[in-house]
C-alpha cells in the first residue's frame, strides 16, 4: 500500500517543477534562440545547474545502485564518474571554442566544418542516441510511479512524460534551466541525506572485493572489467558529443562561463552520484530485491518517510531534468538539422517556423521515448547504450575538426559511418548488453554466446566493442584525411 505522506511529498515536488517550468516559459517571447539556447544568456549558477542536472539522471542514480549492488562499486559508480569526466574534458578542450562559434545545435558544427551530408548523418545518429537516453529516464520515472504513486509502470511512464513534455515545449531551454537548478539542488540534498542516514543506522564497512579500491573490477575481464571500462569511456568521451550538454554550453553567457560551468557541473555530478554507489555497498543493509530495484526496496523496508521523500524526489529530479533536455535537444536537431528549418532564410518568419516545428516534433520524440521505455525498462543500460552510439562514430570528426588542419569532409564521413557500423554490427552479435540480455538487436551465434561467464551472466567480449568502434573511427579519419591530402596536393601540382 502506498504511503500517503510519500505520495503527497512527490506530488508537491512534481507540482513545483511544473509550476517553475510553465512560469518562466513566458520569457521565450516567440524567439527560437530563446527556446533553444535560452538567448545565450545563462549566468554561471544557471549554466552549472543545467549541466549538472543534465548529467545526473535516473540511470546514474537508480541504475547506479542496482549495478553496484549486483557487481561492485565500479559497475555503478562508473556512470557518474564517466559523466563527470566528460564535463571536465569538455571544459578543458571544447566549451570555449564551440561557444565562440555561436552554434545553435551541435550538428551545426558538422555542417560548417564538413558540409550537409555529414551534418545529416551525424544528426540521425545523435537523434537515435538521445531518443534512447530519453527512454532510460522515462523508465526511471515509471518505476517511481509504479512503486510509490499507485500507478502501473506503463501509466507512470506516460503521465510523467506528459508532464515533462508540457513545460519543455512551453519554455524550451529557459524552462529547462530554471527547473534544472531546482532539481539539481533536490538531487544533491537527497543523495547526501540518504547516505548520511544509512551510515548512521547501518555503519560504514565495505565488503572485500566490492569497494572503490578493488582494482579487479577494472582489470579482471572475466568478472566484468570490460563493461566497466566501456561505461567509463562511453560516458567520459562519448558524452562529449551530447546534443543536450552542448545546448547548455551554447546557452552560457560567455565562453568563460561555459568552461567554468563544466568544471563545477562535473564536481556536482560526483557529489550526487557517488553517494548512491556507496549506499548500495553497505553489507549490513538486508533488502529483498526480487521484485523491485535496490533503492526502492531500501525505501520500503528501512528508510523513514522524510528521507524516502528526499531520495525519491532526488531520483525523479534527476530523471526529469535529463528527459526534458533530451526532448528539447532531439526535437530541435530534427527540425534545424534534419529538416534544415532556419538554416537558409533568416528573418522573423523563418524564426517562428523553427520554433513551431521544434515544438511540434517534440510530440513524436516523446512518443518514441515512451514506447522504448515500455519495451526495455532498464535505465542504467539505456544510458550507456545511448552514448555508446555517438562515441563510436561522431567523436573523432568533432575532435579532429577542432584540432587538426588536415580534417576534411571525406575523412569525417568515412569515420562517422565506419565507426557507427562497427558498433552496430558488434552490438548485434553480443548476447548481453551491459550485464543484461540484449533484447534490442541480437543475432544468435555460438561464437559470442559461448563467452558468457556463468557466474556473472556477462559476456567476456562485452565492453571491447565500445572501445573498438571509436578506434576504428579514428583510424579511418586519419587514413582518409592523409590520402585525400596527398591526392589534392598531386592534383594541384599536375594542374
Amino acid at each position: 500500500m502506498e504511503n500517503p505522506i510519500i505520495v503527497a511529498g512527490l506530488v508537491v515536488f512534481l507540482g513545483i517543477s511544473l509550476t517553475i517550468g510553465l512560469y518562466v516559459s513566458k520569457w521565450v517571447r516567440g524567439k527560437s534562440e530563446n527556446y533553444i539556447v535560452a538567448g545565450r544568456g545563462l549566468v554561471l549558477p544557471l549554466a552549472t545547474g543545467a549541466l549538472m542536472a543534465q548529467a545526473i539522471d535516473g540511470n546514474a542514480t537508480l541504475g547506479n545502485t542496482d549495478l553496484t549492488y549486483q557487481f561492485g562499486f565500479w559497475a555503478g559508480a562508473s556512470l557518474p564518474i564517466g559523466l563527470a569526466l566528460c564535463l571536465v574534458l569538455t571544459g578543458l578542450f571544447f566549451a570555449e571554442p564551440l561557444h565562440k562559434m555561436k552554434l545553435l545545435t551541435l550538428p551545426d558544427f558538422y555542417l560548417k566544418k564538413y558540409g550537409t551530408v555529414t551534418e545529416k548523418i551525424a544528426s540521425f545518429i545523435m537523434v537515435l542516441s538521445f531518443a534512447i537516453l530519453l527512454a532510460g529516464n522515462l523508465a526511471a520515472c515509471g518505476f517511481i510511479a509504479q512503486s510509490f504513486l499507485g500507478m502501473s509502470y506503463t501509466t507512470g511512464v506516460m503521465v510523467l512524460a506528459l508532464m515533462i513534455f508540457s513545460y519543455t515545449v512551453a519554455g524550451g531551454l529557459i524552462s529547462s534551466a530554471f527547473t534544472d537548478i531546482f532539481q539539481a539542488l533536490v538531487a544533491l540534498l537527497g543523495a547526501v541525506a540518504g547516505l548520511t542516514f544509512v551510515i548512521w543506522k547501518f555503519g560504514f564497512h565495505l565488503p572485500e572485493g566490492t569497494g572503490p579500491l578493488d582494482m579487479a573490477q577494472l582489470t579482471d575481464f572475466s568478472t566484468g572489467a570490460g563493461v566497466n571500462w566501456a561505461t567509463l569511456l562511453a560516458l567520459g568521451l562519448g558524452d562529449i558529443v551530447a546534443i543536450d550538454f552542448m545546448e547548455r554550453i551554447f546557452a552560457a553567457g560567455s565562453p568563460r562561463i561555459a568552461k567554468q560551468a563544466c568544471y563545477l557541473g562535473g564536481l556536482g555530478t560526483l557529489l550526487i552520484g557517488i553517494p548512491y554507489s556507496l549506499i548500495a555497498l553497505i553489507p549490513n543493509i538486508k533488502v529483498d530485491v526480487a521484485a523491485e530495484p535496490f533503492l526502492f526496496a531500501l525505501i520500503h523496508q528501512h528508510l523513514p518517510t522524510l528521507i524516502s521523500i528526499l531520495i525519491l524526489s532526488s531520483i525523479a529530479a534527476a530523471s526529469m531534468s535529463t528527459a526534458n533536455g533530451a526532448i528539447l535537444a532531439t526535437s530541435t536537431v530534427l527540425a534545424h538539422n534534419v529538416l534544415s528549418v532556419g538554416q537558409e532564410i533568416k528573418g522573423q518568419e523563418e524564426d517562428r517556423k523553427l520554433l513551431w516545428v521544434s515544438r511540434t516534433l517534440a510530440i513524436p520524440v516523446t512518443l518514441f521515448g515512451i514506447l522504448f521505455a515500455i519495451y526495455m525498462p532498464a535505465p542504467g543500460v539505456l544510458l550507456v547504450l545511448a552514448f555508446d552510439l555517438v562515441f563510436a562514430g561522431a567523436l573523432a570528426p568533432l575532435v579532429f575538426g577542432l584540432y587538426w588542419k588536415k580534417a576534411n569532409a571525406a575523412a569525417a564521413l568515412t569515420s562517422l559511418i565506419g565507426g557507427t557500423l562497427i558498433r552496430l554490427i558488434t552490438f548485434s552479435l553480443t548476447p548481453t548488453c551491459y550485464g543484461m540480455p540484449n533484447k534490442i538487436l541480437f543475432i544468435p551465434n555460438h561464437t559470442f554466446l559461448s563467452t558468457i561467464n556463468p557466474t556473472t551472466g556477462v559476456a567476456i567480449w562485452e565492453g571491447f566493442p565500445t572501445i573498438l568502434a571509436p578506434l576504428v573511427s579514428v583510424a579511418l579519419f586519419v587514413a582518409v584525411a592523409s590520402l585525400t591530402e596527398e591526392v589534392s596536393l598531386r592534383e594541384s601540382l599536375e594542374s
